[in-house]
C-alpha cells in the first residue's frame, strides 16, 4: 500500500472511531431521562391554602400554584398533569425519594435549597423555576379584632401561629420579633383552625397565602400595613440532575408571566389582594433568569 493509501486509511479509522465515540458518549450522557418526555407528570401540592394551593375533595386542586403548573407544563407539550398533596415541611423529601417529580406549594426560592447536597447535610439539592409570584409576609387576624393591630408592635405578647417548615417560620425567629409569641403547627389548617377558636391571636405567613384565606373566610382579615420581611419567591421545584428540563420549563414560564393570562389567572385564585400587592408580585424576564435553573442565585444575594 502507498503512503498516501495509508494516510488515507488512517482518517478513515481515525473518523470512524470519533464517531463510534460519539455515539457511545451519547447514549451515556450524565442528564437522567427527561421528566417531559411521557407527557405526564406528578406535582406536589399544597392541599389547605385557598387561593394558592387547596384540595376541597381528594384529588382535585385548584388555586394559582396549580393554575401556574398547569399552563407552564402545558407550553412544554405535558398533556396530564397528576397534583398530590404535600406538607410544607416534606417538600424537598418528596422529591428526592421520587414521590413526585415537580413541587408547586407556594416554595419560596432559598441560597439553601438551591445548594447541591452535601455530606454534611447543608443544602436540599433542588432546582427552581421562577419565581411566578412575589410577596411578604403578612398577618391574618379576626375580623372582629382587626382594629386592635395598626403596627407589627401589636403583636408583641400575642400568641402567633406559623407552619413547619416555613420561611415564615423562620423569620419570625429572628432577634427583631423576639417579643412576639409563636407556636408551630404541622400545617396551615390547623393555624387557621386555631385562630377561629381563638387559641392563637393571629396567624403569619406569605401575604398572597393569607388573603387566599380571608377570600375563603370573611371571618379573617388581613391587617393591611402589616407587611414585613424579604420577598418571598416561589418557583417550581424538582431534584436537581434535569437542567434540559428546567430550562424548557423556565422559557415557559417567561412566556407565560408576560402573557396577559399571568394577571387575569392571579386575580381569578386571589381576587382579594390588591393592586398595589398584585403589581409587586409579577415577575419580570431578569427575576425568573437570576433564579431559574442555579446552584445558587445569579446575584448570589438570597440567604439560606
Amino acid at each position: 500500500m502507498s503512503e498516501t493509501g495509508r494516510r488515507s486509511r488512517t482518517i478513515r479509522i481515525g473518523i470512524t472511531a470519533a464517531a463510534l465515540a460519539g455515539a457511545a458518549l451519547a447514549g451515556c450522557s450524565s442528564e437522567p431521562p427527561s421528566l417531559l418526555a411521557d407527557g405526564r407528570i406528578e406535582v406536589g401540592a399544597k392541599g389547605d391554602q385557598p387561593g394558592t394551593s387547596y384540595s376541597p375533595h381528594d384529588g382535585e386542586f385548584n388555586g394559582f400554584d396549580i393554575t401556574v403548573a398547569r399552563e407552564v407544563l402545558d407550553r412544554v407539550g405535558v398533556e396530564s398533569v397528576d397534583f398530590e398533596g404535600v406538607l410544607s415541611k416534606n417538600r424537598a423529601r418528596a422529591l428526592h425519594e421520587g414521590d413526585v417529580q415537580l413541587i408547586a406549594a407556594t416554595y419560596s426560592i432559598t441560597k439553601d435549597r438551591m445548594t447541591p447536597k452535601s455530606e454534611s447535610g447543608h443544602g436540599e439539592g433542588l432546582d427552581f423555576v421562577g419565581p411566578y409570584a412575589s410577596t411578604q409576609q403578612g398577618v391574618l387576624v379576626r375580623t372582629e379584632d382587626a382594629a386592635r393591630y395598626k403596627h407589627l408592635s401589636d403583636l408583641n405578647g400575642r400568641l402567633v401561629c406559623v407552619w413547619e417548615g416555613t420561611t415564615s417560620a423562620a423569620e419570625l425567629k429572628r432577634k427583631a420579633y423576639g417579643d412576639i409569641r409563636t407556636v408551630t403547627e404541622t400545617d396551615a389548617r390547623d393555624c387557621v383552625r386555631r385562630l377561629r377558636e381563638e387559641t392563637v391571636d393571629a396567624v403569619s405567613t406569605d401575604q398572597l397565602i393569607l388573603y387566599g384565606f380571608m377570600e375563603d373566610d370573611p371571618s379573617l382579615t388581613v391587617r393591611k400595613g402589616l407587611s414585613f420581611g424579604p420577598f418571598n419567591d416561589y418557583g417550581i421545584a424538582m431534584a436537581k440532575g434535569h437542567r434540559d428540563d428546567c430550562k424548557k420549563l423556565q422559557q415557559a414560564l417567561m412566556d407565560y408571566a408576560r402573557s396577559n393570562d399571568w394577571d387575569q389567572d392571579f386575580q381569578n385564585n386571589l381576587p382579594q389582594v390588591p393592586k398595589a400587592i398584585r403589581d409587586k408580585a409579577r415577575p419580570n424576564d431578569d427575576d425568573i433568569d437570576t433564579y431559574s435553573c442555579r446552584d445558587e442565585p445569579g446575584n448570589a444575594q438570597l440567604d439560606g
